[in-house]
């Protein structure tokens, strides 16, 4: 198993490094949306990926304490990954710009030193309370838990109340987990679909069975599954093939947009403040970041729904930017979905809206 997982990293290492060479997702989207802003939050993530760049060259040594894989050539700093008891270790030698990389009982996870970026597939784990990805499948009843964590949040409101004064109480999350793009050409390597679970697990070095392993299992469930009438609907799993789901949706001449907020915040209430402004039409596509060990992306082509970008600011003076979304066709969700019952509407009765995460994008025709 040390050796499998040693190989996994190691390869993906090398078709990083070939796609790098050829053309990056940052490259690929310049040259085929030109004239489209790259959201921050999707600078951020091809960042983490641009970090692990940094490392060149690698050298492998075999001994008693496992295998240790040394990118240096000869010089300070390089990434040093060792294959012991623990599972794999990956170090970057660079004083100030320390890399690690763990992969055990949680999956891989990647603190980044000083820097404090990750920079390669991270673990699953459970969210802090938020709204969840599930959350904006409209075929899904309200879980047990959306009902008890979600409900004194703001997921869903009224389009009405997108006026100035009014106070909601919000976490707007930040991109904090270390799951960054993966290459297209990576991506289609690593298999992604229900079948193909238990070698998925293994890639992974995680337990069936295990919250991680259920947490993945579903969000594989989630993008295989049908959509409610009306819903075109993809999983994209490397930023390529969310640009070009966009574009065969939405046409060439797109924009992309996400919620930003100048800081990280907590549970808290924010007030609406004056220049709430639509920004698209009724046709989008909305692409929400699923909770996995890389970037996947659960976008789907909406109809009949209004985007809104709402100044707002918080209570300790947080300023946020945040992209709303108001459907104003619900008659297809499924009458158990959080929304219908935190605000007491029915299904096709009023536009429902809900907030946007930051790490969510919507693109829309220019």
């Amino acid at each position: 198993m040390e050796f499998r997982l040693l190989h996994v990293l190691a390869s993906l290492t090398v078709i990083l490094a070939t796609s790098h060479a050829a053309l990056t997702p940052e490259l690929y989207w310049k040259s085929v949306l030109p004239n489209t802003q790259m959201p921050k939050f999707i600078n951020e993530m091809l960042q983490q990926q641009s970090d692990f760049m940094e490392d060149k060259s690698t050298s492998v040594d075999v001994g008693k304490g496992g295998v240790n894989v040394d990118a240096g050539k000869g010089k300070p700093g390089g990434t040093t990954i060792a294959v012991g008891k623990g599972g794999v270790g990956v170090d970057t030698g660079s004083p100030g710009k320390g890399t690690s990389v763990g992969v055990g009982k949680g999956g891989v996870a990647v603190p980044a030193g000083p820097k404090g970026k990750p920079v390669k597939p991270g673990p699953v784990k459970p969210g802090p309370v938020k709204p969840r990805p599930e959350v904006f499948v409209y075929k899904y009843a309200a879980s047990e838990t959306q009902l008890r964590d979600d409900r004194n949040v703001a997921v869903f409101f009224l389009e009405k109340d997108l006026k100035p004064g009014t106070t909601m109480t919000l976490h707007f999350t930040k991109t904090s987990d270390s799951a960054a793009f993966l290459p297209r050409e990576e991506a289609k390597t690593l298999p992604f679909s229900s079948d193909k679970l238990p070698d998925i697990l293994d890639h992974f070095s995680l337990k069936p069975g295990s919250v991680e392993a259920e947490i993945m299992k579903d969000t594989i469930k989630e993008c295989e599954e049908a959509g409610i009438k009306g819903e075109e609907k993809y999983c994209a799993t490397s930023l390529e093939s969310m640009i070009d789901y966009t574009k065969s949706k939405l046409g060439n001449n797109v924009k992309a947009i996400s919620t930003e907020v100048n800081k990280g915040t907590q549970l808290e209430k924010f007030t609406i403040n004056a220049g709430v402004r639509r920004v698209a039409a009724d046709e989008s596509v909305v692409c929400h970041k699923e909770n996995y060990p890389y970037a996947v992306f659960y976008c789907h082509k909406t109809q009949r729904t209004r985007l809104y970008v709402v100044p707002m600011k918080g209570a300790d003076g947080t300023e946020a930017k945040a992209i709303a979304a108001c459907h104003t066709d619900t008659s297809a969700w499924n009458p158990k979905h959080l929304a219908f019952q935190v605000l007491k509407v029915k299904p096709g009765t009023v536009p429902v809206c809900h907030f946007l995460p930051e790490d969510h994008v919507v693109w829309f025709r220019n």
